[in-house]
């Protein structure tokens, strides 16, 4: 490995550029793969990273190294694969000839299986699953903004020693975990938001302050606890509160939430999700990854998850162009009915 490695990011969009970003503004050699749209416009005006907490990095485009093809994968030292996950079987392939040997692979996407779907298309690379538990939105002209706290998370190997320097240099280290299918399920919890946020067109924060919102995410995140436990699943605790004490707090009054929610996960009022960000672009979201897991996880044992499944729907209708903002109120209505509907 060259004494400076390389990092290529496959998939640069929003979490691609981010993470890419401040690795390359605070001095490692970071080459990245995307889209004409957004190669076209880092091109024009750099790369300017910002964080809730005041960082604030900047690329100049002169220094940006960004292109359309695949040719920087043959010097990868370590790819980081951040294209949506119905693009992960596209993104192996694109890489299995490409890469060369010894090159490390990071799957840093949403979803639970992203990784094990690389590793066979790449049987003779190391694949490692990685989880990036902060939100980030493009605010356009090159600027991408994390609007929410957490570090990167990522599968413990011994591979990691020779990058863990540079992530730490950019404000995101590397935590490893022996158990990352836990902090899979962990971040897919909190990740059921993101079909509600969607369908509020709110932002996070704005969202998150409305009990009535809250209590949607409750029946979710409650409906997926349950199907975890028939499947013998324990979701990390990367809060202060457990993962099964969260649902309760999520329906507290507002006055209790906002004290308490502070102690667990601060949010500014940019962030929005990233299926809101799909939806406002005509894009397809990532909602048969996230809602969609716990229907199949459900179906996997015998059970139902009727909650779940009505989001996967309603998000599938907003999609195709029908309706695309609801009420709290409404909605939680429509939820319980369906959680009713398949009692009966």
């Amino acid at each position: 490995m060259a004494s400076t490695p390389e990092v290529v990011v496959f998939g640069a969009g929003s979490i691609g550029c981010y993470v890419g970003g401040r690795l390359a503004a605070t001095g490692a050699t970071v080459r990245f793969i995307g889209r004409e749209r957004v190669v076209a416009e880092v091109r024009a005006h750099g790369l300017h990273l910002t964080d809730w907490q005041g960082a604030d990095l900047k690329v100049p485009a002169a220094d940006v190294r960004i292109d359309t093809g695949p040719e920087a994968l043959s010097t990868a030292d370590l790819v980081l694969v951040t294209v949506k996950s119905a693009a992960t079987e596209e993104a192996g392939q694109t890489l299995a000839p490409r890469l060369k040997p010894g090159a490390i692979v990071i799957s840093f996407q949403n979803g639970l299986h992203n990784a094990a779907v690389l590793r066979g298309l790449l049987p003779n690379h190391t694949v490692l699953t990685g989880m990036v538990p902060f939100n980030v939105a493009a605010q356009g002209q090159g600027h991408f903004h994390a609007g929410s706290e957490g570090t990167l998370e990522v599968e413990r190997h011994a591979v990691l020693a020779p990058f863990v320097d540079a992530f730490t240099r950019a404000g995101l280290a590397l935590k490893q975990h022996a158990d990352i299918v836990a902090v899979q399920w962990a971040k897919l919890l909190f990740n059921l938001n993101n079909a509600l946020n969607a369908l509020a067109n709110l932002p996070l924060k704005e969202e998150l302050s409305q009990r009535a919102w809250r209590r949607c995410l409750a029946l979710a995140q409650g409906e997926a606890l349950a199907v975890l436990g028939r499947a013998g699943v324990k979701p990390a605790k990367l809060t202060p509160l457990p993962p099964g004490w969260i649902p309760v707090l999520l329906g507290a009054p507002d006055a209790v939430f906002s004290v308490l929610a502070k102690k667990m996960l601060a949010i500014d009022p940019k962030a929005r999700s990233s299926m809101w960000d799909d939806l406002h672009a005509g894009r397809k979201t990532e909602v048969d990854y996230l809602n969609g897991e716990v229907v199949r996880l459900a179906h996997q044992h015998g059970v139902s998850a009727p909650v779940n499944s009505r989001l996967v729907e309603l998000i599938r209708e907003a999609e195709a162009g029908q309706r695309r903002q609801w009420t709290g109120e409404a909605l939680l209505v429509d939820l319980k009915k369906a959680e009713l509907a398949n009692r009966g």
